[in-house]
C-alpha cells in the first residue's frame, strides 16, 4: 500500500538478504491485531518513505480473547523488539490499540516506541479465544516463526506452511478441532548467523505459552496440540507439553517434532522426493514446495541455491526427519552459505500439494489419538485406576 508520501512493505515478505539491504533507519513496525489505518500511521511516524509492518501479534492483550499476564505478554514483545534493534534497526515501534491498560509499566516504560490507534479489539463486545462453544474439541495451537529462508523464500515460510495445515485439519475434522490464530513468532538460536530472524528467547517462549495453556485449562478446555512450523521451537515445545502436564493433570496436551514427519508423512516423503538424504532440511525441498504450491508469487527460483554440504557423521545429520543419536546446535554458517539446508531447486508445486495433502491427513489423525488418550485416561482415573483412587 502507498499513502500519499510512504509506501508500505510486508517484512515478512522480503527475503534476508533484501532485510540486510535496507536503510537501518527504516521504520519497523510491529502490530498487536490488524485492522489499523495505515494512513494515520504514517502521519505518527512523520511520513518517512518507506514503512515495514511486520505480522500482526495475533493476541495477548486486554480485549485480544486471550489476555496474558503483562510481564509474560511484554516479555516475548521486548525480546522480539530488542532482535530487530540488535541488528540495527534504529526505529523499532508497536503500534497498539488505544485504550489498553493506560497504567501498564511496560507501555509507559516504553513510551516513544509505542504508537496508539483505535482498534476494534478495545470497543467491539470482548469475544473469547477460543469460543466456549469450542470446549470438547483439540485446540490446536500453530506456531511458525519470521525467519530467514535462503536467498528464494521469504520470511513467512514456516507461518504460511503450519497455518495452512491447521486450517486443512480443522475443515477436515471440524466437530474434533479448533484452531487458534497462528502465532508468527517463535524462538532462533542462530540468530548471528544471517539477518532478519526474530527470536521470542526460550524462557519468554515457554513462559507465554504454559501461561496459554493455564488460561485455557482454566477456562475448561482440556485438549491441546501445539503444532509448530519451525524447527527451533521444538525443544522448547516439549518443555511446554511437560510443565502443563504437570499443572493441569486433567489435560491431554501434545506437540509433535514440526510436520509433515510422522507415520503419513514421512511415507509420503520417501514417496515423491527426488533429492538424496540432506535435501530436507530448511529452505530445501520440502519447504519450497510447500511455498510454490501456497504462496507461488512469493518463490523466486531463479535463486535458488542448493545446499547439501552439511558436515554430516552417523549420529549427526541433516535431514527434514533428523538422524542419530547426537543433538546438537553449531552456528549454522558451518554448513551454510546461503541460510538454506537442502536441495530447494527439486520443489514442485505438485509435490506441495501432495505433502500438504498427507499433513493435514497426519494431524487429522494425531487429533483422533488425542481425544482417544483423554477420554481413555478420564475413565481410568474416574474409575480408581491405582493411586487416582486415593484422590476420590
Amino acid at each position: 500500500m502507498t499513502t500519499r508520501s510512504s509506501t508500505f512493505f510486508n517484512y515478512d515478505s522480503l527475503t534476508w538478504d533484501a532485510v540486510a539491504e535496507l536503510p537501518r533507519d527504516t521504520p519497523l513496525v510491529l502490530p498487536l491485531g490488524s485492522g489499523y489505518n495505515l494512513s494515520l500511521l504514517a502521519d505518527q511516524l512523520s511520513n518517512p518513505t518507506r514503512i515495514g509492518i511486520l505480522p500482526a501479534f495475533p493476541f495477548g492483550w486486554r480485549g485480544s480473547g486471550l489476555e496474558l499476564p503483562e510481564p509474560i505478554f511484554f516479555q516475548y514483545l521486548t525480546n522480539l523488539m530488542d532482535s530487530l534493534r540488535d541488528d540495527g534497526f534504529t526505529r523499532v515501534y508497536c503500534l497498539a490499540p488505544q485504550g489498553i491498560d493506560p497504567q501498564s509499566a511496560f507501555l509507559n516504560q516504553h513510551s516513544p516506541f509505542i504508537l496508539r490507534q483505535a482498534h476494534p479489539s478495545t470497543s467491539q463486545m470482548q469475544i473469547f479465544l477460543p469460543p466456549g462453544s469450542e470446549r470438547g474439541k483439540v485446540i490446536l495451537i500453530p506456531i511458525g516463526h519470521t525467519e530467514q529462508h535462503g536467498y528464494h523464500l521469504p520470511l513467512c515460510v514456516d507461518t504460511v506452511i503450519i497455518e495452512a495445515i491447521a486450517n486443512g485439519t480443522t475443515k477436515l475434522v471440524p466437530t474434533r478441532s479448533w484452531s487458534m490464530p497462528v502465532m508468527p513468532y517463535g524462538v532462533s538460536t542462530h540468530r548471528s548467523s544471517f539477518a532478519a530472524t526474530l527470536n521470542a528467547g526460550g524462557r519468554a517462549f515457554e513462559d507465554f505459552w504454559v501461561a496459554v495453556l493455564d488460561i485455557l485449562a482454566a477456562r475448561g478446555f482440556d485438549r491441546f496440540y501445539l503444532m509448530s512450523g519451525h524447527g527451533g521451537n521444538t525443544s522448547f515445545l516439549v518443555n511446554i507439553v511437560k510443565y502443563a502436564g504437570e499443572r493441569h493433570r486433567r489435560i491431554f496436551c501434545a506437540t509433535a517434532f514440526l510436520h509433515t514427519s510422522g507415520r503419513f508423512g514421512a511415507e509420503a516423503l520417501d514417496k515423491y522426493r527426488t533429492s538424496k538424504i540432506g535435501g530436507m532440511g530448511h529452505a530445501d525441498e520440502l519447504e519450497t514446495s510447500y511455498m510454490l504450491h501456497l504462496r507461488p508469487e512469493q518463490c523466486q527460483m531463479e535463486r535458488v541455491v542448493d545446499e547439501t554440504d552439511f558436515i554430516a557423521t552417523p549420529d549427526y545429520y541433516m535431514d527434514w526427519i533428523e538422524g542419530g543419536s547426537l543433538v546438537a546446535n553449531p552456528p549454522w554458517d558451518d554448513d551454510t552459505k546461503t541460510g538454506a539446508y537442502g536441495a530447494g531447486s527439486h520443489a514442485t508445486a505438485e509435490k506441495g500439494r501432495l505433502w500438504l495433502e498427507a499433513a493435514i491427513k497426519e494431524k487429522a489423525d494425531h487429533v483422533e489419538q488425542i481425544h482417544e488418550q483423554h477420554e481413555r485416561r478420564e475413565k481410568r482415573r474416574n474409575e480408581g485406576y491405582g493411586l487416582w483412587g486415593k484422590h476420590k
